[in-house]
């Protein structure tokens, strides 16, 4: 049997928890996984673009589980009245290449990117920073927010977005959490004084949301918008004055923020920061650019943990995912008893025969 979480499922498994506690046990299982790059098969996810959006599955595996996500990016989305994003994962055991997990993946998305955001800052951003700007305010801004605060110590935004609905839903949403909150008219005023500075638009197009003056020496960006061929936020020579560092090079020049630039321009991959092997943030007047696009182990680490959590908390229910025979060599036997069936309905429909 598989364990099934929906949405509610794994909203209920963090309710458990408080986000307090929640967002640091994720940022440890990513930094495990980090840490242990080496030891899990990588390769760019498989995207099937249209004009409307993209649909994109992303494997991995660390040679005892086997984890996948199936998700979308559908900008348009929001004018049906549908999410731009949604989700659904699994984990299987590589042994005997049974499911073990199934799950939403839409929330838990939405949390593993707040979360590789902010176990990147711990290593990227000041020490200092306590003033974070977020331009664009969907989805995923209030768990960029709240895993900022719990895990950084943030304690101050500036938000804006060209949506005021957008701004109204925010601030609902983050009333009674310890952030001072400041709307702002427009993106240069939100980064100005930032500390960090976090991008996550939506629209599906070249766009510049940051130029190079309207960063001060010392900031971290965030990047999380663009993640896809043909959509970037920041400016060509923001990139060119900074510190970029990646999740997965391969994938990020193909979709991230440096498809701007020349293939070899160099990066960092975040795992050698983790890991140790590379430094962070060299000095405090660097500009520091994390380029997110997602990659298939942080979806890994997210439903490993959601594992661990259902197990835990008793959160969850089995579900008959495949199919499970008596017999493992007769699977045919799961469909004698409605052949039968079929066969006694038959006779009793068949007209009776005609008396002599």
């Amino acid at each position: 049997m598989t364990t099934f979480l929906n949405a509610t499922d794994i909203a209920q498994i963090v309710g458990r928890l408080g986000l307090g506690r929640f967002w640091p046990r994720l940022v440890d299982y990513l930094r495990q996984d980090f840490e242990r790059w080496e030891a899990f098969h990588k390769s760019p996810r498989f995207a099937r673009h249209s004009p409307v959006g993209v649909i994109e599955l992303m494997p991995t595996s660390d040679g005892d589980s086997f984890a996948f996500k199936y998700v979308n990016g559908h900008p348009g989305n929001a004018r049906l009245g549908l999410q731009t994003v949604v989700g659904f994962g699994a984990l299987a055991d590589i042994a005997t290449g049974y499911p073990l997990l199934l799950a939403d993946m839409t929330l838990a998305t939405a949390l593993r990117t707040a979360a590789i955001s902010a176990l990147a800052a711990r290593h990227l951003a000041r020490p200092d920073s306590r003033t974070m700007a977020l331009i664009g305010l969907g989805a995923q801004s209030e768990f960029q927010a709240s895993a900022f605060q719990s895990v950084l110590g943030i304690d101050r935004l500036r938000v804006f977005d060209i949506d005021e609905e957008a701004t109204d839903k925010f601030e609902r949403n983050m009333a009674g959490s310890p952030l001072s909150i400041v709307r702002c008219g427009d993106a240069r005023s939100a980064a100005a004084g930032a500390d960090i500075v976090t991008t996550i638009t939506a629209d599906k197009k070249f766009a510049t949301i940051l130029t190079e003056d309207m960063i001060a020496p010392g900031t971290h960006i965030n990047a999380v918008g663009g993640d896809c061929p043909g959509k970037t936020e920041l400016a060509r020579a923001l990139l060119l004055r900074s510190d970029i560092y990646v999740e997965y090079a391969p994938q990020t020049r193909i979709e991230g923020e440096i498809q701007q630039l020349d293939a070899d321009h160099p990066v960092t991959e975040l795992h050698d920061v983790v890991a140790g092997r590379r430094p962070g943030r060299v000095a405090p007047d660097s500009i520091t650019i994390f380029d997110s696009v997602g990659f298939a182990i942080e979806d890994f680490s997210v439903l490993r943990l959601l594992r661990d959590l259902a197990h835990e908390t008793g959160i969850g229910r089995k579900i008959e995912l495949i199919a499970e025979p008596e017999n493992p060599k007769d699977l045919f036997s799961l469909l004698r008893p409605f052949e039968a069936q079929a066969r006694r309905d038959e006779r009793r429909r068949a007209p009776a025969p005609l008396a002599n």
